[in-house]
């Protein structure tokens, strides 16, 4: 985290809830490994490339109601580590944030988008 710090010249600190989900989803596709002392390293996949065979690389989008779920919850994590460092202001998308919210509520509800 603190080399993510760096290398964006403090515009982003991410927070152990942006980048845990991140190292998970990276040893499911086995591109890392959690070794013993807690560290990651790269797999040997990883550092020869991706087999484009196997699916491996740029996705084109969620592919199940879980994976979208996993990626909000990723840009919500962002965005709370925006809001958190000062880095933006985000008051001005409160509306944006209130129609999503709703939208996202109607669709356990039942409710009905115009």
């Amino acid at each position: 985290m603190e080399e993510m710090d760096r290398m964006t010249m403090g515009w982003w600190r991410p927070s152990p809830g942006s980048i845990y989900p991140l190292l998970d989803q990276l040893v499911e596709d086995k591109l890392v490994r959690k070794r013993d002392d807690g560290r990651y390293e790269l797999t040997e996949s990883a550092r020869t490339g991706p087999d484009w065979s196997r699916g491996w690389g740029p996705r084109s989008g969620p592919r199940n109601p879980q994976e979208a779920l996993a990626e909000m919850e990723a840009y919500v994590t962002f965005l709370e580590d925006l809001g958190r460092l000062g880095k933006v202001d985000l008051a001005p998308f409160a509306p944006k944030f209130q129609a999503l919210t709703k939208r996202l509520t109607d669709l356990t509800s039942g409710g009905k988008r115009p």
